[in-house]
Order: C-alpha cells, then sequence, then structure tokens
C-alpha cells in the first residue's frame, strides 16, 4: 500500500485567506484544490477571524488534510496590519489545532524558494511555476490562492529535513515550543 496523504496550504490574511490543497502519494503530488476566502465587505474584524476560523475548520472537516502548511506573517513597519496578519494566522492554527492536524509555520521567503528557487520571486512567478509544476489550466485572477498552495507545495519538497520550520501537532506541542510566550 501507497504512502498517502493531504496536505493543506494557507497564506492567512484579513482582507483574503488563500489556500490549496495537494494529494501526496509517495513521492509525487497531484492538485485537489485551491481557493480564497475573501473577506473584504467585511469590517469587523472580529467577524473575519470567526470567518477564518470556520472556514478553516470546514476545509479539514471536509478535505481530512494529515497536515496544514501555512505562511507566516512576514515583518513589516505597519505594527496593525502585523497584529492583525498574526491574529489571521493564529485563528487559523487554532482550527487546526483544535482538530490535531499537524502544522508547520514557513516564512514567504523560504515558501518562494522552494517553488522558484529564488526567496525574491514575485507572487507571478510562484504562480507560474506552480501552473507548470501541477498542470493547473488557469490561475486565479487573487494570487492569495496560489500563495496558499504554494505552502502546501513547499511543504512537501521539504518533507523529511530536519529544519522545516516551527511545527505542532497539538496544543501541548505548540505551549512546550513557546514557553517564553506563556504568561507565568
Amino acid at each position: 500500500m501507497s504512502n498517502e496523504k493531504i496536505i493543506l496550504g494557507i497564506d492567512p490574511g484579513t482582507t483574503i485567506m488563500g489556500f490549496g490543497l495537494i494529494k501526496v502519494v509517495g513521492k509525487k503530488m497531484s492538485f485537489l484544490q485551491l481557493n480564497e476566502l475573501d473577506l473584504k465587505k467585511y469590517s469587523d474584524h472580529y467577524l473575519k477571524l470567526k470567518l477564518i476560523f470556520e472556514r478553516t475548520i470546514e476545509l479539514i472537516d471536509t478535505h481530512h488534510p494529515d497536515e496544514i502548511a501555512i505562511e507566516a506573517p512576514f515583518f513589516g513597519k505597519n505594527v496593525q496590519s502585523m497584529l492583525k496578519l498574526g491574529r489571521a494566522q493564529g485563528v487559523a492554527m487554532a482550527a487546526g489545532l483544535s482538530r490535531e492536524v499537524p502544522i508547520t509555520e514557513y516564512s514567504p521567503k523560504k515558501i518562494k524558494m522552494a517553488i522558484t528557487g529564488s526567496g525574491n520571486a514575485s507572487k507571478e512567478q510562484v504562480a507560474k511555476m506552480l501552473q507548470s509544476l501541477l498542470d493547473l489550466k488557469t490561475l486565479p485572477k487573487n494570487l492569495d490562492a496560489t500563495d496558499g498552495l504554494a505552502a502546501a507545495v513547499c511543504h512537501f519538497y521539504n518533507q523529511g529535513r530536519v529544519e522545516i520550520g516551527k511545527s505542532y501537532s497539538g496544543w501541548s506541542a505548540f505551549v512546550k515550543q513557546n514557553e517564553d510566550r506563556v504568561k507565568k
């Protein structure tokens, strides 16, 4: 029997959350789905977080991913944007952890490097490479969906490597690996 698993990739955001799913059989990956959760029409930040959580739970309950790969927020100059992105990522992670799906974070540079060979690649370059790798007929209008798919593909390429990012198998593992963040 071949080793088979599904990887859910998420590009968290409070305007658009992109996601993609791939199926891995042995050492071969195939495309399952990519899409986005459009949150632009909502002004309430807490409602957006609730919708991110619910959509992530829905994806997990529908597709039963074995692992989740999530893009870590990049460090920008706008502190408020960073906080919002961190919350979006945290809510998506909480959804995965609540279903006991192991999660691995990857920096945007690491994802771009895994897909294109350049950590400075554009969203368009990443999307075109994914189109070629996974034989996608068309690309979505917004490239947040391909960013989510890119996180899943990056995870596939980094499997079996010792250092692949922060990985959590549940709440206790998260707390243990982040003891410096726990209020005592």
